[in-house]
């Protein structure tokens, strides 16, 4: 059975607004996958969007506790590495920068070894009323598909990794 993300009770996706999984079939080992999500100042070289993130503090992978600055759509937005598990999960919590309405986030990947590589999943809810309008109402349907177009870009970076 797959696992899916652990979120915190108040980031759940039975209690939040907006909430997107997706996920897919890597041929690739699993370590290769954790390698692109950990290194996120790199993430632009596989998927474009990601170009302005920025670990704080003088780490240069992501792991427990790591603070990191990223633009997304737009919006520079502050998070916190909450959950780590080499190989197998890695989650974090976003608050918008200068959003006074309270919206957070919560994102997190899981990885599944399987015979022949490994599943990727990855879960994000968003609540409040910055995400309500921003993604829910200007931008309906948005989040599922920036995080499709996410794993596919991983898996076939990682996939072309493994072949190298």
């Amino acid at each position: 059975m797959l696992k899916r993300v652990k979120f915190p009770p108040e980031n759940h996706p039975g209690v939040t607004a907006l909430y997107a999984l997706n996920e897919i079939d890597v041929k690739a080992p699993a370590e290769v996958v954790w390698q692109l999500l950990v290194e996120a100042e790199n993430w632009s070289s596989y998927f474009p969007p990601e170009d302005q993130v920025r670990i704080l503090g003088g780490d240069t992978e992501l792991k427990l506790g790591t603070r990191y600055s990223r633009i997304t759509v737009g919006f520079s937005m502050s998070c916190v590495v909450r959950e780590y598990v080499p190989f197998r999960s890695l989650s974090w919590s976003t608050t918008v920068d200068g959003d006074e309405t309270g919206s957070t986030a919560f994102h997190g990947w899981v990885i599944t070894p399987t015979e022949d590589g490994c599943h990727l999943l990855t879960e994000e809810t968003l609540q409040g009323a910055f995400f309500l309008e921003e993604i829910g109402r200007k931008n309906p349907g948005a989040l599922y598909k920036y995080h499709q177009d996410w794993v596919e870009m991983l898996a076939r970076a990682a996939e072309a990794q493994a072949a190298s």
